[in-house]
Parts: C-alpha cells; sequence; structure tokens
C-alpha cells in the first residue's frame, strides 16, 4: 500500500473513532449515563467458573472459534471457524494434530439418564468433519467421525473407526477398530480397508500443513495483506503463451506460493526473472 492509502486509511480510522465519540457524548445529552458497544465480544479463549482453556502454542484456533472453560488442547492441533468447544460442567480433551473442522460442537455432560459424568476425551491425529456433534464420549487416536454425524453421550469410537457422514450414534455405543458404522441410528456398515484406514492418517497431516497456511494468514497486518493484493492484481490473468512467444519469463513471488506439503502434487518452478 502506498504513501496515499496509508494516509486515506488512516484518516478513515480517525473519522471513526470521532464518530464513536460523538455518540457517547450524545448518549449522555439524552440522559443515557452509559455508551452501549454493540459490537461483538467474541473472544477465541474464555475462562468460565475457575476453568480456563490449556492451548498449547502450536495450535492452530480460529478467529471465530470458541473454546471456553476446562479446555485442554494438544500440539500441533486445529480448531477451525466456527467451532465450539464448551468446558463448562465437565472437561474436554484434545490430544496431538487432531482437526476438529468448521461449525463442530464439542460439549461434556454432568449428569444424563444414565447418572454417569461424561467429560469428553478426543485422542491424537482424529478428523472431526464439518458440522459434527459431539457430546460427553471418546473418540480414540486415528479415527474419523464424518460431517454432520452426532456421538451422544457415552459413545467411544476407537482406534481406526469410521463413523460416516449424517450418523446419529445412540447413547453408549462402542464402534470397534477398523469398522465403518452409519445411519439413524447409527449401525455396523462395513469393515475399513487399509486404504481407507490410511486415508485417516493422511488425512490428519493435510490438516496439520493447512492449519499453518490459515495461522500465518490471521496473523498478517493490514498493510501486509495489502502488499500481497496488490501483486497478486499484478500477476493475475497472464498467458503463459503469449509471454513464451514474447520471450518473457515470470516469476511467481515467494509469499504467494503454498509450501509443497500442503499441495503435494503441484510442484512450483522456480525460474530466474528477465528484466524487461
Amino acid at each position: 500500500m502506498g504513501t496515499l492509502g496509508r494516509v486515506i486509511y488512516t484518516v478513515g480510522n480517525w473519522i471513526r473513532g470521532s464518530g464513536q465519540a460523538l455518540d457517547r457524548v450524545g448518549s449522555r445529552l439524552q440522559g443515557s449515563p452509559y455508551f452501549h458497544e454493540h459490537i461483538s465480544r467474541h473472544r477465541t479463549l474464555m475462562n468460565v467458573f475457575d476453568k480456563s482453556p490449556l492451548v498449547d502454542k502450536d495450535v492452530f484456533v480460529a478467529p471465530s472459534a470458541s473454546v471456553i472453560g476446562d479446555v485442554q488442547i494438544g500440539k500441533g492441533s486445529s480448531i477451525w471457524y466456527g467451532v465450539v468447544l464448551r468446558g463448562d460442567v465437565n472437561n474436554i480433551s484434545v490430544g496431538t494434530g487432531t482437526n476438529i473442522q468448521d461449525n463442530s460442537l464439542v460439549h461434556v455432560a454432568k449428569t444424563n439418564i444414565s447418572g454417569n459424568v461424561k467429560p469428553t476425551i478426543i485422542g491424537d491425529n482424529v478428523t472431526v468433519g464439518h458440522s459434527a456433534v459431539i457430546h460427553g464420549c471418546t473418540v480414540e487416536d486415528d479415527s474419523f467421525v464424518g460431517m454432520g454425524a452426532t456421538l451422544l453421550d457415552g459413545v467411544v469410537v476407537e482406534k481406526h473407526a469410521m463413523v460416516a457422514a449424517g450418523a446419529l450414534v445412540l447413547q453408549n455405543t462402542r464402534i470397534p477398530s477398523g469398522e465403518v458404522w452409519g445411519g439413524n441410528p447409527a449401525k455396523f456398515m462395513r469393515k475399513l480397508t487399509d486404504e481407507e484406514i490410511e486415508y485417516i492418517s493422511k488425512s490428519a497431516e493435510n490438516y496439520i500443513n493447512l492449519a499453518h497456511i490459515h495461522a500465518a494468514e490471521n496473523t498478517k497486518s493490514f498493510d501486509q495483506i495489502e502488499v500481497e493484493r496488490a501483486l497478486r492484481k499484478k500477476y493475475a490473468n497472464k498467458d503463459e503463451d503469449y509471454d513464451s512467444m514474447l520471450g518473457i519469463v515470470r516469476e511467481t513471488p515467494a509469499s504467494l506460493v503454498l509450501p509443497d506439503n500442503v499441495l503435494p502434487e503441484k510442484t512450483s518452478v522456480r525460474v530466474p526473472t528477465t528484466h524487461y
């Protein structure tokens, strides 16, 4: 962003701040002693009662996610956009390298019909698909919970087991290792293949890499974002065939090249820039 852009941004910020100050003065003149802020006070990490989240420094928690109360999250895990982990009446434990994807809900049970107290324990390298609900249950290492699945109190998903998308797993159900369960209510469907078990591990690994990209993007300053926007505009819609006819070679800026471990099928070729 150039000098003019920074000046415009600074002036705009000053005008907005002045408007808020005038709004406060107007509220007091109308007899309202307090200015009511209507902006969201969302916090990704929030204490409740005397409990606070314990999150490893290498965990990605998306800005719109909520990690509340007695929640522990291990190294390399990722909590994606719109996810809620609410450890208010019991505790939640998430292992290492686990991903809980967008709009999922993880909660706990203080009491239920059987009278048992149910924390939620999610192991290492687990994939929890978008919009899943996990309530007072145990999901062991290297297992997979599909999109939109619901796991009720007391459910145990064993290592290398899979819950199909949209499944409703009833209370106290145990899903054995190496099996796929699905349906409403969820029932045994078939055995997992070796390729599917390998896919579960690969899914967790891919999300670890993807989380690093999102974490880096979320820490960028306004100036960095504007510079990258200008670079993308400059290098957009470049026809390689036309360039080769002219003898021109364009180099994509390093800041716009994704790491190979995020897109393994695509190898970025770096060539020197021709000055023209």
